[in-house]
């Protein structure tokens, strides 16, 4: 059944304008009023709905039954990702949300190619808020990570931490190994590291174990920017019994 996302806070019983992007998908694919879809509203749970009118840049539908259904990992990762060049955020920010994180930061690294400021930098923020929202509506999730804005890593790592959860920094010179952690620590909330492509450099990843980061490697193989968190992710969902 096909899943969307509204913005606008739903209740069963109510008709509720769907937002123009979904109008045109619907227009496209040709779905017609009376056909059911799914509709989520990011507070939790999803509704049963049925498709009340369409046209080009118009839609509405009828929201029916609540339903209880979550699909969000019983502790929460932030995945803090080195800006990477060309297209490669989008995918690896499409992947982090179906393997459940809860947020993304994106971070501007001494290594990174692209840079970003002002009128593009906000650009790019609304479109990778897009990339979420497609992902979720796509995955099964009913609640939307969370997009930080663009941040330097140093201004990250000297921003406060709202609640007590370690951070995780992926490196190749790391000696302990992240499955060896994932085992001893459990599950629990924390932030992952990730560099762009060339990793970041020694001075970030000092300043990073000096705020506290745990240094970590999987193995002697060094993965690409758009491998390395979605592979952390993956790994400690299976050893932390998700998968």
């Amino acid at each position: 059944m096909p899943r969307f996302y509204c913005p606008q806070p739903l209740a069963a019983g109510t008709v509720a304008d769907l937002p123009e992007a979904v109008a045109h998908h619907l227009h496209v694919v040709r779905m017609q009023p009376g056909e059911a879809l799914t509709l989520f509203d990011g507070r939790g749970g999803q509704y049963r709905a049925s498709l009340l009118e369409t046209g080009k840049k118009r839609a509405s539908a009828t929201v029916e039954a609540h339903e209880a259904v979550e699909a969000e990992l019983p502790y929460a990762i932030t995945l803090a990702q080195g800006l990477p060049e060309g297209s490669k955020m989008d995918w690896i920010i499409e992947k982090a949300v179906e393997l459940g994180v809860a947020s993304v930061q994106p971070l501007a690294a001494r290594r990174s190619v692209v840079r970003l400021s002002g009128e593009r930098a906000e650009k790019r923020h609304a479109h990778w808020q897009g990339v979420i929202v497609a992902a979720s509506e796509q995955c099964g999730r009913n609640r939307l990570a969370e997009l930080a804005p663009l941040s330097s890593v140093d201004a990250w790592l000297a921003a406060p931490v709202q609640a007590a959860q370690p951070t995780i920094l992926l490196s190749p010179r790391a000696r302990q190994s992240l499955s060896g952690w994932a085992r001893e620590a459990g599950p629990q909330d924390l932030r992952l590291m990730i560099g762009p492509e060339g990793g970041f450099s020694p001075e970030e990843e000092d300043a990073a174990v000096a705020a506290g980061a745990i240094a970590l490697s999987m193995g002697p193989r060094v993965l690409r920017t758009e491998t390395a968190g979605v592979a952390v992710v993956a790994a400690l969902n299976a050893l932390w019994g998700q998968y």
